[in-house]
């Protein structure tokens, strides 16, 4: 057996094992909660995240708003640039890295700007 006949071999010993292994195990992972996970219920206490942005106009002027004004800026990083903007009836939430604690600070101005100082959460972090 040649040494790429023997790499062949071990290889699909080693899928093998993958799959039957990884099937004796099946039977200890904990059920699937899909059923449990409503999209439509509240997210009260949980962090907010991008796929709760809701689809009301008001919020997403909010988000085009604030997104052109940071797009604008061609003073901030690429990362700036990239920063989640998360807007749900009317309460924006900022998350992402940046650079410097200025482009944190400017990017939250521009939020404050359009959606008032109440309105605004900034989760931004400073990227090491």
């Amino acid at each position: 057996m040649t040494t790429r006949h023997s790499l062949r071999f071990l290889g699909g010993c080693f899928a093998a094992t993958l799959v039957f292994g990884g099937l004796a195990f099946a039977d200890k992972l904990p059920a699937d909660n899909t059923g449990k996970n409503d999209p439509n219920r509240s997210h009260e206490g949980k962090k907010p995240t991008a796929d709760q942005s809701k689809n009301d106009k008001s919020d997403i002027d909010i988000t085009a708003q604030i997104r052109r004004s940071v797009m604008a800026d061609k003073d901030l990083s690429m990362s700036a640039h990239n920063v989640k903007i998360i807007v749900a009836s009317g309460v924006v939430t900022l998350k992402g890295p940046v650079k410097s604690v200025a482009e944190k600070n400017i990017i939250e101005k521009k939020a404050v700007e359009v959606a008032g100082p109440k309105n605004v959460t900034n989760q931004i972090e400073i990227a090491p």
